[in-house]
Protein backbone atom coordinates (compact mmCIF):
# COMPACT_ATOMS: atom_id res chain seq x y z
CA UNK A 1 0.00 0.00 0.00
CA UNK A 2 1.17 3.51 -0.74
CA UNK A 3 1.66 5.96 2.06
CA UNK A 4 0.97 9.66 2.06
CA UNK A 5 3.86 11.84 0.97
CA UNK A 6 5.50 13.99 3.59
CA UNK A 7 4.07 17.52 3.83
CA UNK A 8 7.29 19.02 2.48
CA UNK A 9 7.41 16.70 -0.51
CA UNK A 10 3.74 17.19 -1.29
CA UNK A 11 4.29 20.95 -1.18
CA UNK A 12 7.22 20.65 -3.55
CA UNK A 13 5.51 18.26 -5.94
CA UNK A 14 2.40 20.43 -6.15
CA UNK A 15 4.44 23.58 -6.69
CA UNK A 16 6.47 21.97 -9.44
CA UNK A 17 3.61 20.26 -11.20
CA UNK A 18 1.12 23.10 -11.08
CA UNK A 19 3.60 25.93 -11.33
CA UNK A 20 2.15 27.78 -8.36
CA UNK A 21 2.97 27.86 -4.69
CA UNK A 22 1.07 25.80 -2.19
CA UNK A 23 -0.83 27.84 0.34
CA UNK A 24 -0.48 25.62 3.39
CA UNK A 25 1.12 22.56 4.86
CA UNK A 26 -0.77 19.35 4.17
CA UNK A 27 -1.92 17.12 6.97
CA UNK A 28 0.37 14.48 8.42
CA UNK A 29 -0.35 10.77 8.68
CA UNK A 30 -0.47 7.65 6.55
CA UNK A 31 -3.17 7.12 3.95
CA UNK A 32 -3.71 4.46 1.35
CA UNK A 33 -3.14 6.54 -1.74
CA UNK A 34 -1.12 9.39 -3.16
CA UNK A 35 -3.25 12.45 -3.59
CA UNK A 36 -2.72 15.91 -4.97
CA UNK A 37 -4.91 18.96 -5.27
CA UNK A 38 -4.94 20.07 -8.89
CA UNK A 39 -7.00 23.23 -8.48
CA UNK A 40 -4.31 25.51 -9.92
CA UNK A 41 -3.32 25.86 -13.57
CA UNK A 42 -0.52 23.70 -14.93
CA UNK A 43 2.34 25.48 -16.63
CA UNK A 44 2.47 24.59 -20.31
CA UNK A 45 5.93 24.70 -21.83
CA UNK A 46 6.65 24.11 -25.51
CA UNK A 47 8.89 21.16 -26.30
CA UNK A 48 11.14 23.62 -28.15
CA UNK A 49 11.61 25.90 -25.12
CA UNK A 50 15.41 26.20 -24.88
CA UNK A 51 15.43 27.10 -21.16
CA UNK A 52 13.33 24.07 -20.23
CA UNK A 53 15.34 21.76 -22.49
CA UNK A 54 18.54 22.99 -20.83
CA UNK A 55 16.97 22.31 -17.40
CA UNK A 56 15.99 18.79 -18.48
CA UNK A 57 19.52 18.13 -19.78
CA UNK A 58 21.00 19.44 -16.50
CA UNK A 59 18.64 17.19 -14.48
CA UNK A 60 19.42 14.13 -16.58
CA UNK A 61 23.14 14.84 -16.27
CA UNK A 62 22.88 14.86 -12.48
CA UNK A 63 20.76 11.70 -12.12
CA UNK A 64 23.69 9.95 -10.35
CA UNK A 65 23.17 12.39 -7.44
CA UNK A 66 19.54 11.27 -7.21
CA UNK A 67 20.37 7.56 -7.43
CA UNK A 68 23.11 7.84 -4.78
CA UNK A 69 20.65 9.35 -2.31
CA UNK A 70 17.89 6.95 -3.38
CA UNK A 71 20.12 3.94 -2.73
CA UNK A 72 21.49 5.18 0.61
CA UNK A 73 19.51 8.16 1.87
CA UNK A 74 20.86 10.13 4.80
CA UNK A 75 18.44 10.52 7.73
CA UNK A 76 17.69 14.07 6.50
CA UNK A 77 16.76 12.89 2.97
CA UNK A 78 13.33 11.65 1.92
CA UNK A 79 10.61 11.85 -0.69
CA UNK A 80 12.58 10.79 -3.75
CA UNK A 81 10.54 11.62 -6.86
CA UNK A 82 11.16 11.57 -10.57
CA UNK A 83 9.54 13.66 -13.29
CA UNK A 84 8.75 11.40 -16.22
CA UNK A 85 7.66 12.16 -19.77
CA UNK A 86 4.69 10.21 -21.07
CA UNK A 87 3.66 10.23 -24.72
CA UNK A 88 0.21 11.70 -25.29
CA UNK A 89 -1.96 12.49 -28.29
CA UNK A 90 -0.71 16.10 -27.99
CA UNK A 91 2.95 15.09 -27.85
CA UNK A 92 3.97 14.57 -24.23
CA UNK A 93 3.22 15.28 -20.60
CA UNK A 94 5.83 15.46 -17.83
CA UNK A 95 4.46 14.21 -14.50
CA UNK A 96 6.07 13.79 -11.08
CA UNK A 97 6.19 10.18 -9.90
CA UNK A 98 6.31 9.29 -6.20
CA UNK A 99 7.22 6.02 -4.48
CA UNK A 100 9.77 5.17 -7.17
CA UNK A 101 11.01 1.59 -7.21
CA UNK A 102 13.68 -0.01 -9.41
CA UNK A 103 12.50 -3.14 -11.18
CA UNK A 104 14.47 -6.01 -12.71
CA UNK A 105 15.41 -5.39 -16.32
CA UNK A 106 16.14 -1.68 -15.96
CA UNK A 107 12.59 -0.39 -15.62
CA UNK A 108 10.98 1.57 -12.79
CA UNK A 109 7.57 1.85 -11.20
CA UNK A 110 5.91 4.51 -9.10
CA UNK A 111 2.68 6.38 -8.49
CA UNK A 112 1.39 9.47 -10.27
CA UNK A 113 1.87 12.30 -7.75
CA UNK A 114 -0.73 14.48 -9.47
CA UNK A 115 -3.67 14.15 -11.82
CA UNK A 116 -2.48 13.58 -15.40
CA UNK A 117 -4.09 16.05 -17.82
CA UNK A 118 -3.75 14.19 -21.11
CA UNK A 119 -3.62 10.52 -20.17
CA UNK A 120 -7.25 9.34 -20.30
CA UNK A 121 -8.17 6.93 -17.54
CA UNK A 122 -5.05 7.70 -15.48
CA UNK A 123 -5.32 9.39 -12.09
CA UNK A 124 -3.19 10.62 -9.19
CA UNK A 125 -2.09 7.61 -7.18
CA UNK A 126 -2.24 5.18 -10.13
CA UNK A 127 0.72 2.86 -10.60
CA UNK A 128 2.90 3.47 -13.63
CA UNK A 129 5.93 1.82 -15.27
CA UNK A 130 8.67 3.72 -17.12
CA UNK A 131 12.29 3.59 -18.23
CA UNK A 132 15.26 5.80 -17.40
CA UNK A 133 15.11 7.31 -20.90
CA UNK A 134 11.72 8.83 -19.94
CA UNK A 135 13.08 10.69 -16.88
CA UNK A 136 13.15 14.48 -17.31
CA UNK A 137 13.89 15.61 -13.74
CA UNK A 138 14.40 14.41 -10.18
CA UNK A 139 14.14 15.73 -6.66
CA UNK A 140 14.14 14.78 -3.02
CA UNK A 141 13.91 16.66 0.24
CA UNK A 142 16.93 17.30 2.44
CA UNK A 143 16.38 19.12 5.73
CA UNK A 144 13.06 20.44 4.39
CA UNK A 145 14.61 21.82 1.18
CA UNK A 146 14.14 20.68 -2.41
CA UNK A 147 17.29 19.10 -3.87
CA UNK A 148 17.26 18.86 -7.67
CA UNK A 149 14.09 20.04 -9.36
CA UNK A 150 15.89 21.73 -12.26
CA UNK A 151 12.66 22.07 -14.26
CA UNK A 152 11.14 24.14 -11.47
CA UNK A 153 13.46 27.06 -12.19
CA UNK A 154 12.25 27.95 -15.70
CA UNK A 155 8.63 27.96 -14.52
CA UNK A 156 9.24 30.50 -11.75
CA UNK A 157 9.16 33.44 -14.15
CA UNK A 158 5.50 32.70 -14.92
CA UNK A 159 4.48 33.00 -11.25
CA UNK A 160 3.71 36.07 -9.16
CA UNK A 161 6.92 37.25 -7.49
CA UNK A 162 5.80 36.29 -3.98
CA UNK A 163 4.96 32.74 -5.09
CA UNK A 164 8.22 32.36 -7.00
CA UNK A 165 10.18 33.68 -4.02
CA UNK A 166 8.42 31.21 -1.71
CA UNK A 167 9.42 28.31 -3.97
CA UNK A 168 13.01 29.59 -4.29
CA UNK A 169 13.20 29.71 -0.49
CA UNK A 170 12.28 25.99 -0.42
CA UNK A 171 15.07 25.03 -2.82
CA UNK A 172 18.49 23.97 -1.68
CA UNK A 173 21.25 25.88 -3.40
CA UNK A 174 24.44 23.83 -3.51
Amino acid sequence: MATKLSPSLKWAVLAVVTGVSVFGILSIGPVHEVSADDHSPVVDVRTTDPEMNTAIARARGTLPTFWASYEAPKPSESGHSLKVRFSTRKGGEHIWIAEVKKQPGGTYTGLFANEPRDLPGKHAGDAVKFSEADISDWMFMRNGKIVGGETIKPTLKSLPKADADAIRARMEHP
